[in-house]
């Protein structure tokens, strides 16, 4: 059962009357790792719609595919023993398709979306990076480091992010806090914010990347326009020396390309943050003794 712990909802219209907005959103990075936005400069018509064109493509064309998985995943779980029913439980049930926005666009590449579609989304993923990056340079001022220093770690050499949005039909998010989950409230135009595996390394570990999960609901279907604002593929990823004490030099958190770090998180997406760090680390030790050797 999820608990009724108060999930943090920040207001950005507000974030101008500091310092209590800044000690609401410090508070949900450190202890969070989520929280949801009101008031971020997206127009409600915008959203309302790409929701609706969303909907629509749904419906037009994936609603049928999704069923016809759903069905036959279905029939391979009954009767089979306790190890391949754990295989269909961790199944993504969620129909989706990927669009990538930066470095470049292949949004003309994806079949099945008509040209208001293609048009609205295009909007909405550049009001998007926009609020990315201004919450970027709000999470700056909370650390305390020099504003633009989050965009440019996540930019790398070759100056720009990787940007992608994922649109599904999925369940309820929670997320876990404390060992227990929680459940994300759905907001009428909110924004919901993760910050992710790369955030926490770059504050060596003063905000938190936390397990969460989509539960399919019994009622219906429910849509999801996830966005995912990561680093440039070539982007080295390490903590920001500003955040790294001298007695914590040898504990830090890893240093690595974020191409590296995703070839192995999707080897091991169901799994805790934790070994995919220590994986990097290790990593890093046997080439520093590598070095030291030669």
């Amino acid at each position: 059962m999820a608990s009724t712990l108060s999930f943090p909802i920040i207001d950005m219209g507000l974030l101008e009357k500091r310092p209590a907005a800044m000690e609401l959103l410090r508070d949900a990075c450190e202890n969070w790792g989520f929280f949801e936005v009101l008031n971020h400069g997206i127009s409600t018509e915008l959203m309302d719609e790409l929701e609706k064109l969303t909907k629509d493509n749904y419906k037009r064309v994936h609603e049928q595919r999704f069923l016809e998985f759903a069905s036959k995943a279905l029939l391979k779980d009954d009767g089979c023993d306790d190890g391949m029913k754990k295989k269909a439980e961790e199944l993504d049930w969620e129909s989706t398709f990927f669009v990538r926005h930066l470095p470049e666009s292949n949004i003309a590449e994806i079949p099945d979306l008509d040209d208001e579609y293609r048009g609205v989304m295009k909007r909405f993923a550049g009001e998007l990076a926009a609020l990315a990056e201004r919450l970027l340079d709000l999470l700056c001022e909370n650390l305390g480091l020099e504003t633009g220093y989050l965009t440019r770690a996540f930019r790398g050499p070759s100056g720009a992010p990787t940007f992608g949005t994922k649109d599904a039909q999925v369940g309820g998010l929670q997320l876990l806090k404390d060992g227990e989950w929680v459940d994300v409230p759905p907001m009428r135009h909110s924004i919901v914010v993760n910050l992710g595996d790369q955030l926490e390394v770059i504050t060596n570990g003063r905000y938190k990347s936390v397990m969460h999960r989509v539960l399919a609901q019994p009622d219906g279907n429910r849509m999801s326009i996830a966005s995912f604002y990561n680093p440039g593929g070539d982007a080295v990823i390490f903590p920001a020396p500003e955040l790294v004490k001298a007695e914590e030099a040898a504990v830090a958190y890893p240093k690595f390309v974020f191409d590296d770090y995703m070839a192995l998180y999707v080897r091991h997406k169901f799994e805790a943050k934790e070994p995919r760090f220590q994986a990097f680390k290790a990593m890093e030790t046997e080439s520093s003794n590598r070095i030291a050797i030669a």
